[in-house]
């Protein structure tokens, strides 16, 4: 992928855990996503803690407006999740870039796959090079319900 989306103007990507600004994760996931609907703070900062997060600032007032968690071994393989954008700046670019920065940052470490599920935003991932299972029988999931 040679052409990397670039973020708009004002906004900065980090990794620094010091920034994520976890309260507001939380809200956005637990109120907002429909994966994480109810999702408990406690579990929220358990899966920041074991996780790499990238979150998007706002440069001139360093508030975070956008989120991305990855669960890697940073060797084989990682799974991309709890990508969401703050409502107020959604149709930005900001989620396309946040994820092409996910993998340029994953990119060196030599991954076979990053994985993730979507809904609904198909569109956004398959622009940065993702694709459907190309063999979805190959997969199995233990769900805990």
């Amino acid at each position: 992928m040679d052409d990397i989306p670039r973020l708009a103007d004002g906004y900065e990507i980090s990794t620094d855990p010091a920034r994520i600004d976890a309260a507001r994760v939380h809200h956005w996931l637990s109120t907002d996503a429909y994966w994480a609907h109810g999702r408990a703070r406690e579990k929220q900062d358990r899966a920041i803690d074991g996780s790499l997060n990238f979150g998007v600032f706002d440069t001139a007032g360093g508030e975070q407006v956008a989120y991305a968690r990855v669960i890697t071994d940073l060797t084989t393989f990682a799974w991309l999740c709890d990508v969401y954008v703050d409502r107020a700046v959604r149709g930005k670019g900001i989620g396309t870039a946040l994820v092409a920065a996910v993998r340029e940052h994953l990119r060196p470490h030599g991954l076979r796959r990053i994985l993730l599920a979507t809904h609904d935003a198909h569109g956004v991932y398959e622009k940065l090079g993702f694709r459907p299972l190309e063999r979805p029988g190959q997969w199995m999931a233990l769900v805990f319900e």
